[in-house]
This record gives C-alpha cells, structure tokens and sequence, in this order.
C-alpha cells in the first residue's frame, strides 16, 4: 500500500471505531493504532475486507488478550464476496455455472478466517447483521466431508444456523470474516 491509500485506511477504519463504539468496550483508537503499526499484512487484509465491502471494525480482544479483533461488520454480507460455494473443491466438482472463487479461497487470499458458529453469534450480540442476506461460516470437518456446509443469517429477531450442499451458492449468500492483528 502506498502512503497515501494507508492513510485513508486508517482514516476509515478510525471513523467506523468512533461511531459504533459499542462493538469495543473499553479499547481506545491509540490502542488499535499501535496495533497496527508496522503490520502490513494485516493492513492489506482489512483494505481488501473494506475493498470486498467488508466494512471492518474492531469487535473485541482476542482470547489470549494481545490482539484486537477485526470482524466484517457491513450490515449484509459483504457484496464483494457473495455468489461463492464453500470451498475450491465444491467449485470445481460443479459440472456448469462454476462460480470465479469459493468462501475458503477467497478468504484465504485475503488473509482472514471465515467466522465460526460461536463468533457469528458473539458478531449478532453487538447489532443487527445479514437481514436479506446469509453468510457462510466455519464448517466442521465431520460434516465438510458428508459434503454439507453451514450458513447463517438473522431472521425474526433470532439468528439461523442452516445447512446446504457445498457446491451451492446464492447471490445472496457470502460470507464474513475476522482477523487478529
């Protein structure tokens, strides 16, 4: 990133922390600022989070207390990444209208994890998030390989955990994704 496109990253990312303060309690910006400095892999993940329409903000500590934790934050699932299967192996098992990337690829060009269960809920505790849209999440292994794959959404108040085959996928649907810096 050049001087200036990390300048506006910051700005950006300083002007979403300022105005949902409820996601991160008791974290001050010059805490987040340090943070960052000098991580540039970090800071290319959240402007490609922000890029893919992410909009990344700071959601808590990580569990070992010596990391922040960036979540996707946009009210639907990020439109920059919807219309994806699962994973490269749902895709390329697709025999037509085999979509450009996957959930997992995508996510690990990015560099950040899809969202598990526990953190899509812990995500649903600090606002209202995917009321038109759904987003992949983790899936474990066990049923990965039954060729199944989770999604969640909120709908009536109440946050859904479903199903679908691995090789599906939704315009609608995307995913969200965290990151420890």
């Amino acid at each position: 990133m050049n001087v200036q496109a990390h300048e506006n990253l910051l700005q950006l990312l300083k002007g979403r922390f300022e105005k949902h303060k409820h996601r991160h309690k008791g974290i001050a910006w010059p805490d987040v600022l340090a943070q960052l400095e000098g991580k540039q892999n970090a800071l290319r993940a959240l402007n490609a989070m922000e890029a893919t329409g992410g909009e990344p903000d700071v959601i808590g500590m990580a569990q070992d207390g010596k990391g922040l934790v960036f979540c996707d934050c946009s009210p639907e699932s990020p439109a920059g990444r919807r219309s994806t299967c699962y994973d490269a192996e749902a895709r390329m098992a697709r025999k037509e209208h085999r979509p450009e990337s996957s959930a997992v690829e995508m996510a690990s060009g990015i560099g950040i994890d899809l969202l598990t269960e526990e953190q899509y809920r812990a995500l649903q505790a600090l606002g209202e998030f995917d009321l038109k849209t759904s987003s992949w999440i983790a899936t474990p292994p066990d049923v990965r390989a039954l060729g199944g794959a989770l999604f969640c959404d909120r709908r009536y108040g109440q946050v859904f955990v479903y199903h679908n085959g691995v090789q599906s996928y939704y315009a609608a649907r995307g995913f969200r994704g965290s990151l420890v810096v």
